[in-house]
């Protein structure tokens, strides 16, 4: 079933589409939107974060669930960093379920997927691994294997069974399902648009994403859905303000 992506009145400042099983980096900068968009439906954006001036801090997935009291990401939740500030908050989601847990893949389990089609045999249509794709942006910006944390998967749906086996749900797919973050403070992205690790698909077939930055509205401070969702995200967002008032 195809859904209605939400739309935004502010112009927008960047826009691209990233092909399946590709890699970037981007910095974001405060008080911008990200909005992500599943073209054709069973597409995975696995994401790093960092902050852009001082990249030793980094997205904590712990505090961040845990903080929460959540398995997956979705609005109105938020992205906390690992010094108690915030990266970004889900102000728009209509996937619903975002993964966090199931990392990304290797070069072992892409080829005993998969198979093996290596760049010489196959150039740009060689099969990837996300492991790989992280590195490669991450020595763009200084950052090696020792930098990597872990990441989150958008557009991926993950559950748990009684016995604690998680599965992919293929249902959750639909095409353009948008989901759409608000930055807190100068982000630098590093993603790749490679399939989920647990993608029951037996085929290479990664699916394209969709790409747009615009100025975010202004944060109510009052009201805003995501700050105020847990005491822990107001929290972060006051130590998140606090930096950038003493900093700039």
């Amino acid at each position: 079933m195809n859904i209605t992506p939400p739309t935004t009145s502010n112009p927008i400042l960047y826009e691209s589409t990233q092909p399946g099983g590709t890699m970037g980096s981007k910095i974001i900068g405060r008080g911008k939107s990200l909005r992500l968009t599943d073209i054709e439906g069973g597409a995975n954006v696995a994401m790093l974060f960092y902050n852009a001036l001082e990249k030793q801090e980094r997205y904590n997935m712990p505090d961040t669930l845990k903080g929460q009291h959540i398995f997956y990401l979705t609005a109105p939740y938020c992205l906390h960093s690992d010094m108690g500030r915030l990266f970004a908050s889900i102000t728009i989601d209509t996937f619903g379920w975002h993964d966090t847990v199931c990392g990304t893949t290797h070069a072992d389990t892409v080829h005993s997927k998969y198979g093996i089609r290596t760049y010489q045999q196959a150039r740009n249509e060689a099969y990837k691994n996300g492991y790989q794709c992280f590195l490669v942006e991450l020595a763009k910006w200084g950052l090696s294997e020792r930098d990597i944390v872990p990441n989150v998967n958008f557009f991926s749906k993950v559950v748990s069974d009684e016995q604690g086996q998680l599965r992919y749900d293929s249902q959750a797919r639909k095409a353009a399902s948008v989901v759409e973050l608000r930055f807190e403070m100068d982000t630098l992205i590093v993603y790749h648009t490679c399939q989920h690790p647990l993608d029951p698909n037996p085929a290479y077939n990664p699916k394209p994403v969709k790409f747009e930055v615009f100025q975010a509205s202004p944060v109510s401070s009052d009201s805003d859905a995501c700050l105020h969702s847990r005491p822990e995200n107001w929290r972060a967002w006051e130590n998140t303000d606090t930096y950038h008032r003493l900093r700039f």
